[in-house]
Parts: structure tokens; sequence; C-alpha cells
């Protein structure tokens, strides 16, 4: 088996093109299970297969916690995109990182606008033993380019759709 290698730091080139270019398209479908509902007796299975785990309501909102929940995911999804940006960026800049980790906290809770739904991030990087004004610009630059922040920043395209 091949041994794992990181991107090359060549992801950071500059793309020229006029329209979005897809690199990786990732597609996971959710089925309800015993209690008809995604997030409470769910289970996710990627395309590929290569992701299948079952869906369940954390305590604090009413389930038995005996499941992954959707705020787990976007949470391991956000510091493995920054760490892995977090790196490029070292890379690239000569600066070995080799004891950096990310934190991501999400958080569900009510919205004030709306009155129900909405998500906040609290993303927290540790850098040990790196001068503190090098790894400041490190985690800002990071910020700038992790499509995670992007997204928390700017929105995402997004269409919702019903199959037929």
């Amino acid at each position: 088996m091949k041994r794992p290698q990181p991107p090359p730091p060549s992801l950071l080139d500059k793309y020229r093109g006029a329209d979005f270019q897809p690199l990786y398209t990732a597609t996971v479908h959710v089925t309800g299970g015993e209690a008809r509902h995604g997030r409470a007796t769910g289970t996710a299975r990627s395309q590929d297969g290569s992701l299948e785990l079952s869906l369940r309501m954390p305590p604090e909102l009413g389930g038995n916690g005996e499941g992954t929940n959707p705020e787990q995911l976007f949470a391991a999804s956000y510091a493995a995109c920054f760490h892995g940006a977090l790196n490029l960026l070292a890379t690239r800049a000569q600066v070995a990182i080799p004891d950096a980790a990310v934190t991501a906290s999400v958080t569900f809770g009510r919205d004030p606008v709306d009155g129900l739904f909405t998500l906040t991030a609290d993303i927290r990087i540790s850098l040990p033993h790196m001068d503190p004004a090098m790894a400041e610009e490190l985690v800002r630059n990071t910020e700038r380019i992790c499509p995670y922040s992007k997204m928390a920043r700017d929105g995402i395209a997004c269409v919702v759709s019903l199959d037929s």
C-alpha cells in the first residue's frame, strides 16, 4: 500500500479561471432509521462506502447520545480542513509545525433573528514552540484561505432541490 502523503503546496497556486473549478465532490446519503428522523436515528453513508455511521441526537437535545451528531461531524470537518490549510501554508513558508492542533467547537442554538436555529463555531489553534507573531500571521492567513472559514464568513453556494 502506498504511504499517505500530505497534499502538495502547489494547491495554493492561484486559480485564474472564470468559473468555479470542482476538485472533489463528497456525496453522503442520510436516511431516517427507526424514528424516521435523520438526526434522531438516522444513518449516513458516503457514496464511495468509506463513511457509514449512526446519527443520534446528543443528550442535551433529548437523545441518547449513542452515535454521532451533525455538529460533531461539522466540527471535525472544519478542524481537519483548517489544520490542512495551516500545514499547506507552513510548508510553503518552510516553517515546521509538527505539534500543530486545531480544535473546533460547533454550537447548535436558537437564532434570535428568526426564532429558530443557527450554528456558531469557535476554532482554537495550538502552535506550541512557535514565535507568537509568526503563529498569529500563519493563523490569519489560514483563516483567509480555509474553505470552511470562507463558508462561515461569506456563506456558501447552495442549491436545494426536490428529486422526483
